[in-house]
């Protein structure tokens, strides 16, 4: 049986063929070059089977690169990072507020706004260049959930109540003039179309193409602290809770792995792997 005829489980439950171009431009994606690619291509082919699950394949990726380049493995694995965000959404939220600051916006969080009928908590609130944006977040914890229809259709019709708020003695924004819907994971091609026609701005995980967040995070070198190969999940969950989502933050309070009890040496270590992922 050829490589390519291997049917691959994804995370959904979906079946599908091995491609070894998709495997190939991820890996490329981290910042392997074409040397490294050929052997964890020849590796993972030679551990196909009729079967195999997303998930181990990535695992036999990413356990490769972390024994020989542990920096790209921490890029490589900036997907399962952002699930590693949760199992709450705001760190999420923090995170996409992050990544607007980073990219010029004023932004508030969690802040309520009044709206015509009912007052509403919105995850991000975003102002650059006079134009205000209330933003949406729906996070997933748990690989193969996508976001369908009815997210955007939620959302859109808190956005006209805000909308509808009249803006006179009732309302405690500016009028919104966008509103956008964000996930870390996929949009349904009705979530797409549905948003698409009402104006909703849509932004997941590789959406739109191109300009979707592991563009933005790469293009901006804002990786999440959860990428590190190094940081255990007790300290990673402790940094969070410290409103500590990028690893450009940890490089600048970096007192808080004296907080852990983090030793000179790993310290050391932990901050020269952040260091690189932000190409400081």
């Amino acid at each position: 049986m050829a490589n390519e005829d291997f049917l691959i489980v994804k995370a959904s439950g979906d079946k599908v063929l091995f491609s070894e171009e998709k495997l190939r431009s991820s890996l490329k994606r981290s910042g392997a070059d074409d040397k490294l690619i050929s052997q964890i291509l020849a590796l993972v082919k030679d551990e196909l089977y009729d079967g195999i699950t997303t998930k181990e394949l990535y695992n036999r990726a990413y356990s490769f690169l972390r024994r020989n380049k542990p920096v790209l493995a921490s890029k490589y694995k900036l997907k399962k990072a952002i699930y590693e965000l949760g199992p709450t959404g705001f760190p999420f939220e923090r995170f996409l507020g992050a990544i607007l600051t980073y990219s010029g916006y004023k932004i508030q969080v969690g802040k309520t706004v009044t709206g015509k009928c009912v007052s509403h908590e919105i995850d991000v609130i975003s102002e650059k260049n006079g134009s205000i944006i209330i933003i949406e977040c729906k996070f997933h914890g748990e690989q193969g959930r996508n976001c369908n229809v009815k997210i955007p259709l939620y959302i859109y019709s808190r956005y006209q109540d805000i909308k509808n708020s009249g803006y006179k003695d009732i309302s405690n924004i500016k009028e919104p003039d966008e509103c956008w819907v964000v996930t870390n994971t996929r949009f349904t091609k009705d979530a797409k179309i549905y948003g698409n026609c009402m104006g909703l701005y849509l932004l997941s995980w590789d959406y739109p193409k191109g300009d979707g967040l592991k563009d933005r995070i790469d293009r901006l070198g804002l990786y999440p602290i959860t990428v590190s190969t190094l940081l255990t999940k007790r300290e990673k969950q402790f940094l969070l809770s410290r409103d500590v989502v990028l690893c450009r933050q940890l490089l600048k309070d970096s007192f808080y792995l004296d907080h852990l009890g983090v030793s000179d040496i790993r310290k050391t270590k932990i901050l020269n792997e952040v260091g690189k992922l932000c190409n400081i």
